[in-house]
């Protein structure tokens, strides 16, 4: 693929996960994180973007969230359970996304805020309609999700490279 193909990298937060005085790490959905996950899938599913790649954070919430969302795609894309996401930095995620090979064209984040939702506002140098504006007032709830399209190589990755597209939470 040349420096010119257009990618898309989509973030999506871990769906409602239950208060634990236990490990933050070994948390569970909630019921309500149970139901909006999958439908956080079907949304990526109607969006008609196809996964070449999923990154996900080892947290049980992520975990359990991609196990949920994935269910409702018509096929699983390659998934990599990677460490570094959880309690990620914005700097941490961008060198995690700059690591992705070039023949990965749509790229799939399953982690935590506050890092998802820095890193979706600082790729998004632009964007379709009122969805920076709903993002930046709303936040980024759980089981919520960001598009964000660039051209150019992963490794090229940095603040204001993209477009924000698509905007989408539970409550849409």
């Amino acid at each position: 693929m040349s420096v010119d193909t257009p990618r898309r990298i989509v973030l999506l937060r871990h769906a409602k996960a239950e208060w634990s005085q236990d490990s933050d790490h070994e948390r569970p959905l909630t019921e309500r994180g149970r139901m909006d996950a999958p439908m956080a899938g079907r949304k990526l599913v109607d969006s008609g973007i196809v996964f070449d790649l999923a990154l996900c954070s080892t947290a049980a919430r992520t975990r359990e969230t991609w196990k949920l969302a994935v269910h409702e795609m018509p096929e699983r894309p390659r998934t990599v359970y990677e460490e570094r996401l959880y309690e990620a930095s914005l700097g941490e995620l961008i060198a995690l996304v700059n690591e992705t090979p070039d023949e990965v064209r749509n790229l799939l984040v399953i982690a935590h805020n506050p890092g998802v939702h820095a890193l979706a506002d600082a790729l998004s140098g632009a964007a379709e309609g009122d969805a920076l504006a709903r993002m930046t007032r709303g936040g980024f709830p759980t089981a919520a999700f960001a598009v964000v399209e660039f051209s150019g190589t992963w490794k090229g990755v940095e603040h204001g490279i993209g477009k924000l597209t698509e905007y989408w939470t539970p409550n849409d």
